[in-house]
């Protein structure tokens, strides 16, 4: 799973990228730059330290920055191909004011900023909507097929709907309109994050996010802000105590980067399930909705043919009892078969037989 970060010049996407995967971005022009960033995660952090295993291997997400969105950009139309391939987006805005930093629109406006993106964003499908349209009438004069005219159909539909300054995300699409349409590169349809860079004197402010969400309540956008040169500074701190106590002199209650994180898996779509041991505490990745067979296969494949049952603790009941003995005592240990929907949270131990 890919994560685009994508926004408008000086609008601190750099950074953000920087802070997300720990890794310097280079100077690259009009370059995609890709990375790897590690989920941060209150829960597996505490299950480290209750285990306290040999091996720790946290959840990562792929990220992918994308340069600058601007005039030149928008008129080729490439960074649009590219943004599709995406399956999900972080569009960062700036929201700090600094004389210093030049805006490219002239003036610090975020609500006016996401307003042109999206626009853009909605003109980008209604292009391929309107290209589509030409290819199937084309299709439709050599052969006729009433596939084509179902999907001419669907496609008037969602053209109607863009029309409206709505996105495809909020579109309602049965089983059989999925597949019509499966494949195509309509960015609207992608689940979407918006990441305010808000100053640092700003950040307990929580204002502007209710005013971005109430101009975005139709399209269905999870929206959070940031101090992106806060949080670089937190990060720069040595020890946990050293956050900790700048955190409580900032009236931060926790880092953004780690609401970033969580809002990342929801916005792909994925949960979390935990193995523990005192070999390795690791976390992995799903799609939300999979079954535990499912889940077992993005251990190993063996494990998922060979799935017998899975045993499973909630993260919660195991910090409430302490330990697994206790938990067990309790009564809050579960066996599950192949019918069972992992939960976030879940911590798993997968009974196969190959």
């Amino acid at each position: 799973m890919e994560l685009g970060i994508i926004g408008l010049p000086q609008s601190g996407k750099k950074s953000l990228y920087e802070l997300l995967t720990g890794a310097k971005a280079s100077e690259s022009g009009d370059k995609i730059i890709a990375g790897v960033a590690n989920i941060r995660d209150e829960r597996f952090d505490r299950l480290v330290r209750m285990y306290a295993p040999k091996k720790e291997v946290p959840a990562k997400i792929n990220i992918q920055l994308f340069p600058k969105i601007e005039s030149d950009s928008i008129k080729e139309g490439k960074i649009f191909t590219d943004i599709s391939k995406m399956d999900a987006l972080c569009h960062v805005v700036r929201a700090f004011k600094d004389d210093s930093i030049y805006h490219a629109l002239g003036s610090v406006d975020p609500i006016r900023d996401i307003s042109m993106i999206n626009s853009e964003l909605v003109m980008h499908d209604l292009i391929f909507i309107e290209k589509r349209f030409e290819r199937i009438e084309a299709a439709k004069k050599r052969k006729p097929d009433p596939r084509l005219d179902a999907e001419e159909k669907l496609l008037s539909r969602m053209q109607a709907h863009l029309e409206q300054e709505k996105h495809l995300r909020t579109f309602s699409l049965f089983d059989e309109d999925k597949k019509l349409i499966s494949g195509y590169p309509f960015i609207t349809a992608k689940k979407m994050l918006i990441v305010l860079n808000v100053g640092d004197k700003d950040i307990k402010d929580t204002s502007l996010v209710s005013k971005v969400k109430t101009s975005l309540k139709e399209l269905d956008i999870e929206v959070m802000q940031v101090s992106a040169k806060l949080e670089a500074e937190i990060l720069s701190l040595d020890s946990d105590e050293e956050k900790l106590e700048f955190m409580e002199d900032a009236g931060i209650e926790e880092p953004a980067l780690n609401i970033l994180s969580d809002l990342a898996m929801k916005t792909l779509g994925l949960i979390s399930f935990f193995t523990v041991g005192k070999d390795e505490v690791r976390q992995w990745q799903i799609k939300k909705g999979s079954s535990a067979p499912e889940a077992a296969g993005e251990i190993h494949s063996d494990i998922q043919r060979g799935f017998i049952r899975a045993e499973v603790m909630k993260y919660k009941d195991l910090i409430e009892y302490g330990n697994e003995e206790e938990l067990k005592k309790a009564g809050k240990f579960y066996v599950m078969g192949k019918d069972y929907i992992v939960e976030d949270g879940d911590i798993i131990n997968f009974r196969f037989n190959v």
